[in-house]
């Protein structure tokens, strides 16, 4: 046997290159598309086969069936697809997996390919260098892509060869001649090869290298393909155990999914290959071969997944139901997690900037329902019922200190990767804008115990004074309407008029309020403690106030 450990090392290394080609290929993609991806995904999801052909063509676009996932799942934490239509563009990404084996098939095989990688570099390299961003994310694509095929073409010269040492392989051999449990084998080691390799791609071209060496025969490769759907779901299932509720359910529907599509093949394989086998003569006289069995490959695992697809799409509400019954909250306090960002970072500095917005936006309506408590608590007389509202009013305050701090270590590990002047930009006013919705959280919290310390030294409000505090937490209550509105849109298309016209009046308010209280005053129309905590209170809006407007000057880039 010639097969050394050092040969070996070479198939890891080849495997190593392939796979680093396709993750540079996939995010110079991401990079180029930008937020193109999630007007797409928003787009086109209005029903299920539509939603199915967005998964498609997204993950035939980004090369990445991983990356449509966790797009999905974040779109459906934000409201933008429900936990059906995610179900469906999910589907679709299986689809559009396949799309790397026909590459492979038919220009890492039959195409020399490679004999051009080394000219796709040298044209990519110089816009490496350019000033715009938007050029070096397209660098990324061409040498990616060219780095994928070189990967390839390593791959295929370090796979032993079968014919001179055969004892390599030798036990696949043992296991070629046991019908159905060849076959069971066969997805076994599929499935084990793609949780080692972390990509259902590169186990993929494994397969295929191995199929086009004769190394295994084209029913034990399906078997493996087979296999690589069932492998490609563990480490998806395996990603969301630290993830949040909607992510695990996301995960287990593309689990039971591809393990179903696994189980009605392992009846129906002989007849199904025998369908292959069936139109094969028609991809013979296309490629003008005799024998494209890594065609035929290729057309199987598409077949599967479409297959599947058409038989599951109809049961989209039933996954639904039963994912929804397997994945169930822990507590409500989960709620008020972080729900799209988790520690770890998105394939690209943009993809992890949308999550990082979505979470902003949540944080700005955490904010909006700390004001509800509080105006309840203003309005609130009974002494039991301000001690409750004061609790819950802290506990939201303890929330808003983490959720800053935890959103602002996520945009800081974004900001020290590679991005584009925009992204940067809007990390930066990310940063700015949790900062500003903490504070308003503290003095939200310092009103409250504010009102505690009026309830408890019986310093009470005339109805005048309520009644004034309330018009204020009115305008203020429009103030984080209009806050939350512009968290939650496109920042490009974000304006100051309406935030401007708001804290106008609000400022406008609390001076007015201010001459009357010392009008009041002076006239002895209440005491002094009620007097000073009033003003405390009318003050602390206004600075409310003033943090508010703060945000949409971060999120219009004046800051």
């Amino acid at each position: 046997m010639n097969y050394s450990l050092f040969d070996f090392l070479n198939l890891l290394g080849a495997l190593g290159f392939f796979i680093y080609g396709m993750k540079v290929m996939s995010e110079g993609i991401q990079k180029v598309a930008g937020e193109k991806l999630r007007d797409i995904m928003s787009a086109m999801t209005s029903n299920r086969f539509l939603g199915v052909f967005t998964g498609l063509l997204i993950t035939s676009l980004v090369q990445s069936s991983s990356a449509t996932t966790v797009m999905t799942v974040s779109f459906v934490n934000a409201g933008l697809l429900s936990l059906g239509e995610s179900i469906s563009v999910i589907m679709g990404a299986n689809i559009g997996t396949t799309v790397t084996g026909w590459l492979i098939s038919i220009f890492g095989f039959k195409v020399k390919i490679s004999s051009v990688t080394l000219p796709i570099i040298a044209i990519g390299l110089p816009l490496m260098f350019s000033n715009k961003s938007n050029l070096k994310s397209w660098a990324e694509v061409l040498i990616g892509f060219a780095l994928l095929f070189m990967g390839l073409d390593a791959l295929k010269s370090s796979v032993p060869d079968l014919k001179g040492n055969p004892q390599i392989l030798e036990f696949l051999a043992n296991y070629a001649d046991l019908g159905f449990l060849s076959l069971v084998i066969s997805i076994l080691i599929g499935t084990v090869l793609t949780i080692v390799v972390q990509s259902s791609s590169a186990a993929m071209a494994l397969t295929l290298v191995l199929l086009n060496q004769e190394v295994i025969t084209l029913e034990m490769a399906a078997g493996i393909v087979m296999g690589e759907n069932i492998g490609t779901t563990i480490t998806a299932n395996l990603a969301a155990i630290v993830a949040n509720t909607q992510a695990k359910r996301s995960a287990r529907a593309h689990f039971i999914f591809n393990v179903f599509g696994v189980a009605w093949m392992l009846l129906a394989f002989p007849f199904f290959m025998r369908f292959i086998e069936s139109i094969m003569p028609f991809f013979r006289t296309l490629m003008q071969d005799d024998s494209p069995t890594e065609l035929a490959l290729a057309l199987f695992h598409t077949s599967f997944n479409i297959v599947n697809t058409f038989l599951l799409i109809w049961f989209i509400p039933l996954l639904e139901k039963i994912v929804n019954k397997m994945v169930i909250p822990k507590t409500e306090e989960e709620k008020y997690h972080l729900e799209y960002i988790s520690g770890s970072m998105m394939g690209t500095s943009e993809l992890s900037v949308l999550e990082a917005k979505k979470e902003v936006a949540k944080f700005g309506q955490l904010i909006e329902r700390m004001h509800n408590l509080v105006e309840k608590m203003v309005n609130e007389r009974d002494s039991k019922a301000v001690n409750h509202l004061n609790e819950k009013i802290g506990y939201y305050e303890e929330i808003t200190d983490k959720i800053e701090i935890e959103i602002a270590d996520y945009l800081l590990k974004i900001s020290e990767g590679e991005m584009s002047e925009k992204t940067s930009l809007r990390v930066r006013s990310m940063l700015g804008i949790v900062g500003d919705l903490e504070r308003i959280g503290d003095v939200y919290y310092q009103i409250s115990k504010t009102y505690e310390r009026k309830q408890k030294e019986k310093a009470w409000f005339t109805p005048d004074q309520r009644e004034h505090l309330n018009f204020m937490m009115g305008e203020l209550k429009e103030a984080l309407k209009v806050m939350n509105l512009n968290l939650d849109a496109n920042y490009d298309n974000v304006t100051l008029e309406k935030a401007d016209e708001v804290e106008k009046r609000i400022n406008k308010l609390r001076n007015k309020l201010r001459k009357v209280h010392l009008k009041s005053m002076e006239n002895r129309d209440y005491n002094m403690k009620s007097g000073i905590y009033y003003t405390d209170l009318f003050n602390s809006f206004e600075k409310i106030g003033d943090h508010v407007v703060n945000v949409t000057e971060a999120i219009t880039g004046r800051i």
